[in-house]
């Protein structure tokens, strides 16, 4: 959808990444205006674990996002380096991204593309969720007619991949997926097209994480697949109650301080007074 170009913001010397719209997308209205959408969408959500959004702008058929360049990399880079991720890491980021979530659900939006490579890290290896480029808000009216799924088909929840309206649950199915993917290396379902991908995720149910490595820490095993219910009342009804139960199992392990201090520092009550 876009090239994404690391940049010196002048004459602050801050540095930023500069998401610029491909040019044959810029010509398109509607592809346009899903880009301003998510500039906007991402403006109104300020929160210490989604990246901000410092500008928007549009210069003849070129059309940009501006925002802070984070250092940490992707999770999708780190699961291709490492193959696998330390539970503790994951669990961490997870919390993190899943307090964010549940920020942008209270203000009615969903992302609806929850998947590694829009999870960020900083240098100090906080998480970020970005790109809200398919969100879906209650304060925009739709782009997107019924019956059509939008995201990516591997981190689709049930409902998401029958072209159902969604809501935040989807969210924490895709995250589940997520972190699914990150411990073991490789998503709950696969197949030769997005179709057969779509179609899994609406029928069949993912192998155990206990079965595929029974080294896992099992309270880890039960929150990841408690997220993938088929069911969206089966799976945690906010992002709260999801970074609360990862929370709980990072409160258990004795390796896992410092990771349980970060994450931890999203679920703070907020002052009197404030939302």
């Amino acid at each position: 959808m876009a090239t994404v170009y690391r940049a010196e913001q002048m004459p602050l010397g801050r540095e930023v990444a500069i998401k610029v719209l491909h040019q044959h997308l810029a010509r398109d209205a509607e592809m346009t205006e899903r880009f301003r959408r998510e500039a906007e969408a991402a403006a109104k959500l300020v929160h210490p674990f989604i990246c901000p959004m410092l500008d928007f702008g549009q210069a003849g058929d070129v059309v940009y996002i501006v925002m802070p360049f984070l250092g940490g990399g992707s999770l999708a880079d780190r699961v291709q380096k490492e193959r696998v991720v330390a539970p503790v890491f994951m669990a961490a980021a997870a919390a993190q991204v899943a307090v964010a979530l549940d920020h942008a659900h209270r203000r009615g939006v969903v992302h609806r593309d929850v998947k590694p490579d829009n999870i960020l890290f900083d240098d100090d290896g906080n998480a970020f969720i970005t790109d809200f480029g398919i969100a879906t808000a209650r304060f925009h009216a739709r782009l997107t007619a019924s019956g059509r799924a939008m995201g990516t088909p591997h981190y689709m929840s049930p409902e998401q991949a029958m072209g159902k309206l969604v809501d935040g649950r989807s969210d924490l199915y895709a995250l589940g997926v997520v972190m699914y993917e990150a411990l073991v290396g490789f998503p709950p379902f696969d197949g030769a097209d997005a179709f057969s991908v779509g179609y899994k995720h609406v029928h069949e149910k993912p192998v155990d994480l206990n079965d595929v490595d029974s080294r896992l820490p099992e309270g880890l095993v039960e929150v990841v697949m408690r997220c993938l219910s088929k069911s969206a009342d089966d799976r945690y009804a906010r992002g709260d109650l999801l970074a609360d139960a990862l929370l709980a199992y990072l409160g258990k392990s004795d390796d896992a301080i410092a990771a349980r201090r970060a994450a931890g520092l999203a679920r703070r009550p907020a002052p009197s007074g404030r939302a």
